[in-house]
Order: structure tokens, then C-alpha cells, then sequence
């Protein structure tokens, strides 16, 4: 079986969440990083769009309701990310808790192959962790290390996962 318009489409867009959003990351222009971030957070919308009515209609209804989880963090994180990295913190803070909170739902059933499970609980620690900190006042940034930037790594190998899972032939 072949993947669907849909499957392709939610490839691409978990691809230029994954790419542009580690960019993003690492580039010192706040115009480029916004710019990047911006596109990252469109193409992660529309691809855990798809992939929620995906899941859904697979019947797998937690994995469903952890990729709408994870498009309601992105668009916390994209409604913070034009006022910059210091006035951007507080929905910063709520779009990776909710990816906390997405990645665990998507990750606890058994539908995804274990190293991808796995990659998804690692960086749904990496970002429970840095949201606790910040809530406890420390001054972390998107862009901080060790935290959170250790996640990004994580989270997306576990998008190339995903990837992996729709575009691969069916056994």
C-alpha cells in the first residue's frame, strides 16, 4: 500500500518542522530565527492536523488526541515567537508543555516502533524539565543550553520516525 496525499503531506510537514525549527534554533539573526521558526510552526500544524484525523480514523484515539495536543503547543509557540526570545518565554513555556504532554500520549500505546517511543520520552522529559525551570525562575530561553535545546535533537528524530512510519510500503 502506497502512502496517501495526506501521509505525504504530514512527511513534508513534520520534514520543515524538523529542519527549519533546529535552524532556527542555532542562527544569531532574530528576524531569521523568527522567520524559520514561523515556517517550522506552519508546516508542524498542518502535519499534526493530518495526522490527527489519521489516527482517529485508525481508531487509535490516544494518539490521535496526542498529535491535536502537540498542534495546540505549536500554535502557543507561534503566537509567542514575533515578540521575541525574552517576551516570548510565557507561551514558550505552555507550547512545550503541551509537546510534553503530546509526545507522552503519542508515545504510551504501542504503535509506533520502540526506538521512536523512546526518542519521544526523552524529549518530553528534556521539555517538562526546562518548562519546571522556568516556572521556578530560571532564565531559560528557547534557544538556552543544556536546556531545552537538548530536546530539539529528540524530538526530531522521533518526527523522522514518524516520517519513517507513513512513508514506508506496508507489510
Amino acid at each position: 500500500m502506497r502512502a496517501t496525499t495526506s501521509d505525504t503531506v504530514a512527511s513534508l510537514g513534520l520534514a520543515i518542522g524538523g529542519i527549519f525549527g533546529l535552524a532556527g534554533t542555532f542562527v544569531a539573526s532574530a528576524p531569521l530565527r523568527e522567520t524559520l521558526w514561523t515556517i517550522d510552526g506552519a508546516a508542524l500544524v498542518v502535519a499534526t492536523a493530518l495526522l490527527t484525523m489519521k489516527y482517529q480514523r485508525l481508531g487509535n484515539d490516544c494518539v490521535a488526541a496526542g498529535f491535536l495536543t502537540f498542534l495546540a503547543g505549536e500554535t502557543l509557540l507561534m503566537a509567542g515567537n514575533a515578540a521575541g526570545l525574552e517576551a516570548s518565554v510565557p507561551s514558550y513555556v505552555g507550547g512545550i508543555s503541551l509537546w510534553a504532554a503530546a509526545l507522552v500520549m503519542v508515545s504510551a500505546p504501542n504503535i509506533f516502533a520502540l526506538w521512536m517511543r523512546v526518542t519521544g520520552f526523552i524529549a518530553a522529559v528534556l521539555f517538562l524539565v526546562s518548562a519546571c525551570m522556568v516556572l521556578w525562575g530560571a532564565p531559560l530561553l528557547p534557544t538556552s543550553a543544556p536546556l531545552p535545546a537538548a530536546g530539539y535533537p529528540f524530538l526530531v528524530l522521533t518526527f523522522a520516525g514518524w516520517i519513517w512510519t507513513l512513508l514506508r510500503p506496508a507489510r
